[in-house]
This record gives structure tokens, C-alpha cells and sequence, in this order.
């Protein structure tokens, strides 16, 4: 073996992970394994640890090397692992002398190492079909749940150019869809010369390279999202029909005790406006079940919210203590009460789900093949497809029936 990558969490992650991958390699690293560790919930870091454990029995004589946000904010435990040979920290992992054969058992540095760290350009992502462009770090926000400023430091851009030079380089190299990604990609630009805005960014993107088939955002902060980027929403074909809102709750009293910046009426709002300028654009959220203090009043409003907005899909996390956080000292909701909040906004996440893929039947899409057999829609909508589509290509099909959680698409 060379270099294998085990990541865990959201798509910067993955997008870091490949650019380790270069690093590492260009650095002379041989023979090993590097766990890209996520401290958003506990049950990452479980994973984590388990992935640690097999990866050592299965390669007992690689140098196991641990980074990412659990190790960052808590070195000493990954550290304390038999199996583990480094831990290196978010402001480290991007440096090539990190994997040098003399490097530091542990080399994870201070908060202060992080405002500076901005992952390289990525060349490539082996096996998909599309490619992330990560272009802002780090969050300057005090959600009360939420550990990861910790882990990643402030927030800071990566310079408009150099945006565009990484995604002028990735379509060269045959990726039609491109996905931005980051900590918290709205508020992009705020640290640049200028201020320019996320919607100032994709407009740019889209007139620098016309070669780019589609453009698609990762999650988005709903008091955030800029009015340029909700005119692109209406004028711009290639920026997807699809916004994935860091929504976290659809109750007011749980949204201020986590310290959210938007109100329900705000997130309904912008729903709503979406709708109007987009007809027919995907919704989708992430929602915490059982946030501290969270009552079945509470939890009421957010399912009510799910019909309301509508939302065609969620990803549903159970509300996870994180040690250093103002929500780790607020009165806790019992665990089974959590996962059966989080059970319940679940199934309403797929009765959701359902009717928004049916409401696309006998409609035409256009699908990014990720492998035979099966892709996505421009509304991020899996889909079924004849296996005579190559990987990579975007194949124009008709949606001639949904079930369970996809789409059947049938040759135009």
C-alpha cells in the first residue's frame, strides 16, 4: 500500500482529504494510513476510533496517523491510542514536513495555527463523478451546540482567483459539476478585499468558466444567504435548483437557546422566496432532535415546519453533548427521548421525501451519472438509470416513476 485516506464527515473533509493525499504523497509518505477525523457528534468520534482499530489490524506495520476536528480539539485522546503512531492538527496537516519520517509524534498547534491554514488545490477525486471546490474555512459563530470553531479556527476565504483557477483546472480535468463547499460558505468573503459576497463568487465562477456544466452549494446559512446569489437562483441554469439550509430547528425558543441567527419566519421566508424565483427547486435541511430544554411543543413546530416550508428532505442528527459547549450545561433531554425525536423527525424527513420525488414523475431531468445504473438530478434527486450511461456524463432522462427513495428514469 501508499497512502490510504479514511474520512470522516462533510464534504470539506473531503475535499481535505485529497489534498493530504497529494501532500503526503509529494512528501515521500509510504506505506500508511491517515484517519480524517469529525467532531460534530460523539458518534463520529466513535466511528473514528473504530475505524482507528480496524485500520491497525488490518495494516499492522502502517504508520497510522490521525487529523482532522476530533483530533484537533482533543490530541490527547487519539494520542493515548495504542494504535495510533501521529496525531496532527488542522493547522498542521496541509504542511509537508508533517509526514516527514522524523516528524513529531503529535504536532497539533494552537487556535492561532489555524487562521492562517487554507487546504491547496486538489487535482482530482478519484471515483466521482463530481468535484468539490472548497473555498472558505473556519466560523466566526457561537451556535451553543456546535464545537467545530474549535476545531477549525475563524473564518477565512479562499481569494476569488484562485477560486476560479482550482475550478477552471478541475473542469479541464473532465468534472461537469462542481460542488463549493466549506465551514460556513456564506460568509464567504467577508475577510477578502472588498467584501465580495457568495452570490458574488458563483456569478464570477459562472462567467469565468462557461465550460462548467453545473455549479451546486453545500449547506447554507439561512440568515445569511446574500440577495445576489438569490438573483443567480433565478437567472442562472447552471447553479443547481437545490439549497440544503442549515436549518437546525422550526422552533424560535430552541433556535435562540442555540443561538441561531434566524427566526422560523425567516427560514419560511426564504423558502418561500426560493420557490417564487426557482419554481420547482429541492429544499432540504438539517434538524437537531432533541436539543436541550426542547419540550414536544417544540419538537411540534418543527414538524409543522417540515409541511410548511415544505422541505423535500432532511438529514436528522440526534442532539449530541459536546464537552465545552453552553449546550453541554443546559438541561438535557433524556436520551430515548432523543432518538425517538429524532425517529419520528425521520420518518417525517421520508414521507417528505416521498412526495417530493413523486412530484417529479413525468418530468425530464437531466441525471450526472456517478456510476452505472444510477445518478443524480439537478435537484440532487437520486435516479434509477439504464446502465448505458458512462460515469461522469450528464444523461437527459424521463422520471417515469418514483419508489421509495429514488427516482426511475427512462431514456428521453
Amino acid at each position: 500500500m501508499t497512502v490510504e485516506i479514511v474520512t470522516f464527515g462533510c464534504r470539506l473533509n473531503a475535499f481535505e482529504s485529497e489534498a493530504i493525499r497529494g501532500i503526503a504523497g509529494a512528501a515521500g509518505l509510504e506505506d500508511a494510513v491517515i484517519v480524517n477525523t469529525c467532531a460534530v457528534t460523539s458518534e463520529a468520534e466513535r466511528q473514528a476510533r473504530q475505524a482507528i482499530r480496524r485500520a491497525r489490524r488490518e495494516h499492522p506495520k502502517a504508520r497510522l496517523i490521525v487529523t482532522g476536528c476530533a483530533a484537533q480539539i482533543a490530541p490527547e485522546r487519539y494520542a493515548a491510542m495504542a494504535e495510533v503512531d501521529q496525531v496532527v492538527g488542522n493547522g498542521e496537516k496541509f504542511r509537508p514536513e508533517t509526514y516527514a519520517d522524523n516528524a513529531p509524534r503529535r504536532s497539533v498547534g494552537s487556535r492561532a495555527a489555524l487562521r492562517t491554514s487554507l487546504a491547496p488545490a486538489v487535482e482530482g477525486f478519484d471515483g466521482k463523478a463530481r468535484a468539490y471546490l472548497a473555498v472558505q474555512h473556519g466560523c466566526d459563530h457561537a451556535c451553543t451546540f456546535c464545537i467545530i470553531p474549535v476545531g477549525r479556527g475563524p473564518s477565512r476565504s479562499v481569494p476569488m482567483g484562485e477560486v476560479v483557477r482550482q475550478a477552471q483546472a478541475l473542469v479541464a480535468a473532465g468534472y461537469r459539476e462542481l460542488v463549493l463547499t466549506g465551514v460556513d460558505i456564506t460568509s464567504f468573503g467577508r475577510d477578502l478585499p472588498g467584501s465580495p459576497s457568495l452570490g458574488q463568487l458563483c456569478r464570477r465562477l459562472l462567467a469565468l468558466v462557461p465550460e462548467l456544466a453545473r455549479l451546486r452549494l453545500s449547506s447554507l446559512d439561512p440568515a445569511a444567504i446574500d440577495g445576489e446569489l438569490m438573483r443567480l437562483l433565478a437567472e442562472e441554469e447552471r447553479l443547481m435548483p437545490h439549497l440544503h439550509l442549515s436549518l437546525q430547528a422550526g422552533s424560535d425558543m430552541v433556535l435562540k437557546r442555540m443561538r441561531r441567527r434566524h427566526l422560523r419566519a425567516d427560514a419560511l421566508a426564504l423558502c418561500r422566496r426560493a420557490r417564487e424565483l426557482r419554481p420547482g427547486v429541492a429544499l432540504g435541511a438539517d434538524l437537531i432532535a432533541g436539543f436541550p430544554t426542547e419540550d414536544e411543543a417544540m419538537l411540534a413546530e418543527t414538524l409543522a415546519f417540515i409541511d410548511e416550508a415544505p422541505l423535500d428532505y432532511l438529514h436528522v442528527f440526534p442532539y449530541s453533548t459536546r464537552p465545552g459547549t453552553p449546550a453541554a450545561r443546559m438541561p438535557q433531554v433524556p436520551g430515548d427521548v432523543v432518538r425517538d425525536r429524532a425517529a419520528r423527525l425521520r420518518a417525517a424527513g421520508e414521507a417528505a421525501s416521498a412526495r417530493g420525488l413523486a412530484a417529479r414523475v413525468g418530468t425530464t431531468a437531466h441525471v450526472l451519472v456517478e456510476r452505472p445504473g444510477f445518478g443524480r438530478s439537478e435537484h440532487y434527486a437520486p435516479v434509477a438509470l439504464p446502465e448505458n450511461f458512462a460515469a461522469g456524463t450528464i444523461a437527459e432522462v424521463r422520471l417515469v416513476a418514483s419508489e421509495r427513495d429514488r427516482l426511475i428514469g427512462a431514456l428521453a
